[in-house]
């Protein structure tokens, strides 16, 4: 793996863990952090590892877009900048690994996005999150794209006009994460919902992950059109016909990717 000035990227086993390490900044998302970001999500796409872990260093997660940075551009800088971010939310989701949030402390506009744009997350019970540009000068229009998608109409225009932290029970009901464990209890439930989302075909696996997001906003004629599709080439993937013939078989799988 690269080195970076604002990341770690560690590789234990079939996992990748893709720390933010800014804590002083809060783990604001400077143009050059995101750029690392974008690196490193781009990288590990390209290995056999089957998990990506999003965590961030220090007291929280993410306090989103870096205002240091955001302030000295010009209105086509900060397009560039919201480009950049762009990228990497769509590269997440575009990776054929399993991308799992950590979640700890506060996860705000930018940062309450990068956990939406995650495939999974898992909060600790002290998380919280927030788009606050609804009570400020700068509201969190793109922050608002996948966490819409998340949650739903109602609950975003609460999160997105009050600007108020929601707590991390609050989140699960709303579905922007999938878990909320102890604190203390965070990297083992990580771990745990990791190990059972990325069992299987890696191959079926990214397959499945890319054509679910492809077809989550389509109209539902549209979805099945490509869902069934892709379904049918799956059919004929190694991996596919392996665990059709362990179960014909009554056997355990032996996957060949």
């Amino acid at each position: 793996m690269a080195e970076y000035e604002h990341i770690l990227v560690k590789r234990d086993g079939d996992t990748v863990t893709i720390t933010m390490n800014r804590a002083a900044r809060r783990n604001s998302l400077s143009a050059d952090h995101l750029a690392e970001l974008l690196a490193a999500f781009r990288e590990t796409g390209e290995t056999d590892a089957t998990g990506i872990v999003l965590a961030g260093a220090g007291p929280v997660f993410s306090a989103g877009h870096d205002f240091g940075d955001v302030a000295a551009r010009e209105l086509m800088g900060v397009r560039e900048l919201l480009r950049l971010c762009t990228d990497l939310m769509g590269t997440m989701q575009s990776v054929p690994q399993v991308v799992v949030a950590r979640v700890h402390g506060l996860a705000t506009a930018a940062g309450c996005q990068l956990v939406a744009s995650c495939d999974l997350a898992v909060a600790a019970e002290s998380a919280g999150f927030a788009l606050p540009g609804g009570k400020g000068g700068w509201f969190c229009h793109t922050p608002a794209v996948p966490v819409a998608r998340a949650i739903g109409r109602k609950r975003l225009m609460e999160l997105a006009l009050t600007g108020d932290v929601i707590d991390a029970a609050t989140a699960l009901d709303w579905g922007l994460v999938n878990r909320v464990v102890p604190d203390d209890s965070l990297d083992e439930a990580v771990a745990s919902l990791l190990g059972r989302a990325t069992r299987g075909s890696r191959a079926s696996k990214a397959m499945g992950k890319q054509t679910l997001y492809a077809q989550l906003d389509r109209p539902e004629a549209d979805a099945y059109a490509l869902a069934l599709e892709v379904m049918a080439s799956a059919s004929q993937l190694p991996g596919a016909r392996e665990g059709m013939a362990a179960f014909l078989e009554k056997r355990s799988p032996v996957w060949p990717d």
